[in-house]
């Protein structure tokens, strides 16, 4: 099977790397056959996983919402592309992997409905998994008492415990994130961390069973909640873990899920970091038990974002590439660390890639990381940001500035010299921007 993936992508030109033709087979052991999608067509009712190369049109993206099925799943493995943002707006979002040196691309899936790939009603997943939690020790003893009688009657096992609190009754993203370090280094399972105040309306056997480095919900699309966090036993997420202590602890009075979200995307941009964003059935708050609409996690907050960030317009920055789970024009999209014995790095801006054919701007994408990686030019690590707004570049290159990266900027169609970082390095003063013009060979 394979063997038939390597042939599938390279046949059309599609790069992927390890850890993303693993989820495209395990997508098509789940729910049959993958192909990839050709413009204007309608899939085949034998496919059960659509790979999309081109960004389909308004018409078009209409046109392939309809025809599929609830049993399938759509791949996109360019996901950075912002051209690819109005299809995934109809989808629900099922996961992201990140980039890599092997496959420079965000790889993002989807479709209509959870039912095909979640478990079984009734059945029991053979996966290991602890539940873990804790809140304010003021908070008293009996805060957890539902979780607790809950996950006893399901049979799983948790360590839930009282801890020391800077704010009183509120738990700091810090201390939260030192809480699950300190689990993660006593226990070996997977660890799923429940918010101390949730009760549970069925076993959460979803994240366990999705073989993912990590899984959590996005409160209205775009802003993450830590209240229901799944870390697999994996390097990535370990690093996705370390990563958010870190900001938390430099970054005290920011609320969770803001820093959870630039822990991520740093680490998503740095590792194939393999993401299941979970349905609201694991986040949902208390108006929802009784309806129609399915629960497992109930948590103790209202049905709007009050719980979350206390300022409304924070991540307006952020909302639309969050959205569409990518990273945004302001974050960098992968980062590459070469074998140069070097603390220097280089920013390279890529702009106006709104306007860029997405075969072009993917193969672009190849060709910067891909001279990086056959000759970094001298420097310790490359940052590649995707800009389609003059706002993105500013801030990209205020960013870059402030870090002391050399940068270049381009444009997804210009052909860019082999020796490109090191022509740049030997030449620039670090702070400069480099912006190519025209057509290079």
């Amino acid at each position: 099977m394979q063997t038939n993936f390597d042939q599938l992508l390279s046949a059309n030109g599609i790069r992927m790397g390890t850890a993303q033709r693993r989820r495209l087979a395990w997508l098509s052991e789940r729910l049959g056959r993958a192909a990839v999608h050709q413009p204007g067509s309608v899939p085949a009712r034998d496919h059960g996983v659509i790979v999309l190369a081109e960004p389909p049109s308004g018409p078009a993206a209409e046109m392939l919402y309809r025809s599929l099925r609830t049993d399938c799943v759509v791949v996109v493995p360019f996901g950075e592309n912002p051209a690819f943002d109005f299809l995934k707006s109809k989808l629900t979002d099922f996961g992201t992997i990140g980039p890599s040196a092997d496959g420079p691309h965000e790889m993002w899936w989807g479709g209509l409905t959870w039912r095909p790939i979640a478990p079984e009603a009734g059945s029991r997943s053979k996966a290991p998994l602890r539940v873990v939690s804790c809140y304010p020790r003021s908070r008293g003893d009996d805060h957890a008492d539902a979780l607790r009688e809950k996950l006893a009657e399901f049979q799983i096992a948790c360590d839930i415990e009282p801890i020391d609190t800077a704010d009183g009754e509120q738990m700091r993203a810090s201390e939260i994130s030192a809480f699950m370090l300190r689990m993660w280094e006593t226990h070996p399972e997977p660890l799923l961390f429940i918010a101390a105040d949730a009760t549970l309306s069925e076993p959460p056997l979803l994240p366990s069973s999705l073989d993912c480095d990590v899984a959590l919900h996005k409160w209205n699309r775009w802003e993450m909640s830590a209240r229901t966090l799944y870390l697999g036993r994996t390097a990535a997420a370990e690093a996705l873990l370390r990563g958010w202590h870190h900001v938390a602890s430099a970054y005290p009075a920011v609320w969770d899920g803001y820093l959870l979200d630039q822990a991520w995307s740093l680490t998503s941009s740095q590792m194939a970091l393999d993401t299941v964003w979970l349905p609201r059935s694991y986040h949902a708050p208390a108006e929802d038990v009784g309806t129609p609409r399915h629960t497992t996690v109930v948590h103790n907050l209202p049905g709007d974002n009050s719980d979350l960030g206390p300022d409304a317009e924070f991540g307006v920055a952020m909302r639309a590439a969050r959205r569409a789970s990518r990273s945004g024009g302001r974050d960098a999209m992968i980062v590459i660390q070469s074998r140069a014995a070097s603390n220097d790095a280089i920013t390279v801006i890529m702009r106006d890639i709104a306007a860029s054919d997405a075969r072009e701007m993917a193969a672009s994408i190849e060709a910067v990381t891909g001279a990086f990686t056959a000759d970094c030019g001298g420097f310790g690590r490359l940052e590649l940001a995707l800009c389609p707004w003059q706002d993105d570049i500013r801030a990209a290159k205020s960013a870059a500035k402030r870090a002391n990266n050399r940068i270049i900027e381009i444009a997804p169609w210009q052909t860019l010299p082999a020796d490109l970082f090191r022509t740049v390095g030997q030449s620039r003063d670090a702070g400069s921007v480099v912006v190519m013009a025209g057509q290079f060979g």
